[in-house]
């Protein structure tokens, strides 16, 4: 089974947990068997090689959440199909269908599953991604999509009707997303929610990428994807077939875009360190700060902490918050790298000062800054230092200085904790050059 995971969103609607960088579904909320937390993508993921050891799984996403997928499904066999700019769903899906094609030598006439990466399902769900790349391998459509059983007149989705009651159905018509008494109305019609989970042959998209885009290859349609027209995959490709199914899904399905809907997924009402009064009713704290959270005599509130900041809503008004998100003009203080990960503690006009944690066997990049010295202090663990070609192990309160132009990484020989302090006049992301390391 080939799979394409979108991995969007620009993680305002539930900061201060996420942001630019993490987005919702790199949030680790959900508890696995292990009695560990994890995220939407690793437990997408994990259910999905479950269901299919064998799966090919790709994720189409943005230059800035590579570093968190890396992070966070570690060595396994995941490729990823890197947007270089935000162009709509077509365009992504065309790119990551080429790229199976042309990186990955799928067949044209192998079918993927395309489907979101952060809706909140259970097995049975896994079980439907399998059936309907099936269906799809069948060739008796153009596009299989899933349609999921509505369980209230929702306004948040477009509805598909089908023709027929059968769990296959040719679809007779959709419907864009509508007001309550209207969705009332499509779903006594038989309609479905349109989820945005469909399948098809690899040779379906990319007959219809090349007439629309005009490319050769992946690499080709890689280098000009930011000159490509911004259109979604619905009205350059689904609202122009004929030759459309609906498979018919009636298990669990959550869409968690918002503090409401994530904090009625959740089986704990307390992530981190916090507590509450008996006279709290349908609370919830999600806190990653290193201090405590206490809540009295709250009724249906989300209290949200992490080094972004402090969210304390009412959860139905919480589904408002992207206004207020939008209007902040906030540095990003923690996210996931590739090697690790980095908190920001303190940032002065001279200054800044960083948490990092590197994990075992990562390194940072070789590279220098110009316009800043840094300080590391190790906090726990051991590590490799390289400076100025110069190889030093290093572990628990030992110091190292650079001086501005200097080359310098370090690699971790166990889980390594640092902080790094950094001192100049300009301090910035983009003073940074790379190097490497022969």
């Amino acid at each position: 089974m080939n799979i394409i995971l979108l991995s969007g969103g620009s993680g305002k609607r539930l900061w201060p947990l996420s942001n630019e960088i993490r987005s919702k579904q790199f949030i680790k909320i959900f508890k696995n068997e292990n009695d560990e937390y994890e995220s939407m993508v690793q437990r997408m993921y994990r259910h999905i090689k479950e269901i299919d050891s064998e799966a090919n799984v790709t994720i189409a996403t943005s230059k800035t959440q590579v570093s968190a997928i890396n992070n966070q499904l570690g060595d396994v066999n995941v490729g990823i199909s890197v947007e270089p700019s935000r162009r709509d769903t077509f365009p992504a899906i065309a790119l990551a269908t080429a790229y199976l094609h042309d990186v990955q030598h799928v067949s044209e006439e192998d079918a993927v599953v395309v489907c979101p990466v952060d809706p909140y399902v259970e097995d049975d769900y896994f079980e439907a991604l399998k059936n309907l790349s099936q269906q799809a391998e069948k060739g008796e459509a153009s596009l299989v999509l899933m349609g999921i059983e509505p369980t209230y007149p929702s306004e948040k989705y477009g509805y598909i009707i089908p023709n027929t009651k059968d769990n296959v159905s040719d679809v007779s018509t959709f419907k864009e997303k509508p007001n309550y008494d209207t969705a009332k109305k499509y779903i006594a019609q038989g309609a479905l929610w349109n989820g945005g989970v469909f399948a098809y042959k690899l040779k379906y998209v990319l007959e219809i990428a090349r007439k629309l885009l005009n490319y050769t290859d992946y690499e080709d349609l890689y280098q000009r994807y930011d000159t490509l027209t911004k259109i979604s995959f619905d009205y350059a490709v689904v609202e122009k077939e004929k030759k459309i199914q609906v498979m018919r899904f009636s298990g669990a399905w959550k869409d968690l875009g918002t503090w409401n809907t994530l904090t009625e997924a959740m089986t704990e009402n307390v992530i981190g360190e916090g507590m509450m009064n008996d006279e709290c009713k349908n609370v919830h704290i999600l806190n990653e700060l290193n201090v405590p959270v206490l809540a009295m005599g709250l009724k249906d509130v989300v209290i949200s902490a992490s080094p972004d900041g402090i969210l304390v809503s009412d959860k139905e008004q919480s589904s408002m918050i992207k206004p207020f998100v939008d209007s902040m003009n906030q540095q990003i203080m923690f996210a996931e790298k590739s090697w690790g990960s980095f908190q920001i503690l303190d940032v002065e006009e001279d200054s800044r000062t960083i948490k990092i944690a590197l994990n075992p066997g990562h390194s940072m990049n070789y590279h220098s800054h110009m316009h800043r010295d840094e300080v590391w202090v190790v906090l726990s663990g051991e590590g490799t230092t390289i400076v100025d070609g110069m190889e030093q192990h290093v572990s628990v309160g030992d110091v190292i200085t650079m001086q501005a132009g200097c080359r310098h990484t370090v690699q971790a020989i166990t889980e390594l904790k640092m902080v790094e302090v950094q001192l100049g006049k300009d301090i910035s992301v983009h003073d940074k050059q790379k190097f490497s390391l022969e």
